[in-house]
């Protein structure tokens, strides 16, 4: 259906066309009055219009038909070209350049020699043929203007999709990130209390009868080691109610004080020995907590596959990274931990990918279980981190 802005340049152009041909029949000497045929072609050019956005070529052919069925008729020159001006305008820029740019050229050749030989009028002066000639010009000027300015337009709606498309895929990324570090920081936090607890209520139930005192010391582990992993995991989720980023409320881990770090493995009977290397010095935040978190999933591994075993965790500080090494003896009876520490491992891994680091966990060759990462260092980084 046509628009209403082009049902009124139709009209407008209709009324132009009748108007101001009518005017130049009374004034001027044509070949032939005007008659209802050329009204009928007057309207049908400004008709044909309506439809100049959804089929601009056919619509410029009409016109073009109208105009020179209108010339060869001798009813003589008139605003009979606005309407064919208006198509050429509409089409050319939607159109193939140097075929629409030719039409001009042909329309010279035709209006000032082909018609008046055909219906034998006169000849245009030069004078004549030169305003046609610089007219005709200008009209391909502001089509080219019109294509261009098309194209910019179009350009930069190319250029705003892309940007919202690649918006969309960075809040997409993120949002990836954000439910990753979610998932890492609840692993984090829910395994290693829960493996804790799972440890200390067997311990609890084997002891209840034989021994209540001890039982009593395993259910205080079990109480303090929930009420942590509760004080954790309220933080947590108080910050993602607030929209920011994960930011617990309590101290996060650190490997610089690793006593705290395996204080709830040795809770759970786990002989856990601790050797740090190199000069100890304060390490970017990111790094520190990753390397914190390995340790403990690590501890969390052994307390939940190899039972009653011992362990050694190991920092080395060298002069371009990090480096943490966790061992179990193997003397517990449970499976592997690479066979059943479900998320763990992963999760450490992409801690350690994360920094540009790497990670390995397998069985010794001496038997137990064996997890080591290397953090890089960022000078830079370090050195903020120290100042702060």
């Amino acid at each position: 259906m046509p628009r209403p802005v082009d049902a009124a340049l139709a009209g407008a152009v209709g009324v132009v066309s009748v108007l101001g041909s009518v005017a130049a029949s009374r004034h001027g000497h044509p070949a032939r009055p005007l008659d209802w045929f050329a009204f009928a072609l007057l309207v049908a050019g400004a008709v044909a219009l309506l439809w100049r956005r959804s089929a601009p070529g056919a619509v410029l052919a009409v016109t073009m038909v109208v105009t020179l069925t209108y010339l060869l008729r001798g009813y003589g020159m008139g605003p009979i070209f606005l309407p064919l001006v208006v198509a050429y305008l509409t089409a050319a820029p939607r159109s193939p350049r140097w075929p629409m740019y030719a039409l001009p050229a042909i329309g010279f050749v035709v209006v000032l020699w082909g018609v008046p030989w055909a219906t034998g009028q006169e000849a245009v002066p030069a004078a004549g043929m030169v305003g046609i000639g610089a007219w005709l010009l200008t009209l391909v000027a502001i089509a080219e203007g019109i294509r261009q300015r098309r194209e910019a337009i179009r350009a930069r709606r190319q250029r705003a999709r892309e940007a919202a498309r690649s918006a969309e895929e960075e809040r997409l990324r993120r949002a990836s990130e954000e439910r990753l570090d979610i998932a890492r920081e609840l692993h984090d936090v829910l395994a290693h209390s829960l493996s804790m607890i799972n440890v200390q209520s067997g311990v609890a139930l084997e002891l209840l009868d034989s021994k209540p005192e001890q039982a009593g010391v395993a259910l205080a582990s079990i109480k303090d080691a929930s009420r942590e992993a509760l004080v954790e995991v309220h933080a947590m989720l108080r910050t993602l109610r607030r929209g920011g980023e994960l930011a617990p409320l309590a101290p996060a881990p650190s490997v610089a004080d690793l006593d705290a770090l395996v204080e709830r493995a040795r809770g759970a009977g786990i002989d856990v020995t601790t050797t740090v290397s190199g000069a100890p010095r304060r390490v970017p935040s990111a790094v520190d907590l990753a390397a914190a978190r390995i340790v403990q999933e690590a501890l969390t591994n052994v307390v939940r596959h190899s039972g009653e075993a011992a362990a050694r965790v190991q920092v080395r500080y060298l002069p371009d990274r990090l480096e943490v090494c966790v061992d179990d003896d193997g003397r517990g009876s449970g499976a592997s931990p690479g066979a059943g520490a479900g998320g763990g491992i992963a999760g450490m891994t992409e801690r350690a990918h994360a920094l540009g680091g790497t990670l390995t966990a397998g069985r010794r060759p001496g038997g137990g279980f064996r997890v080591e990462a290397r953090l890089p260092l960022s000078d830079s980084d370090s050195g903020e981190d120290a100042t702060a």
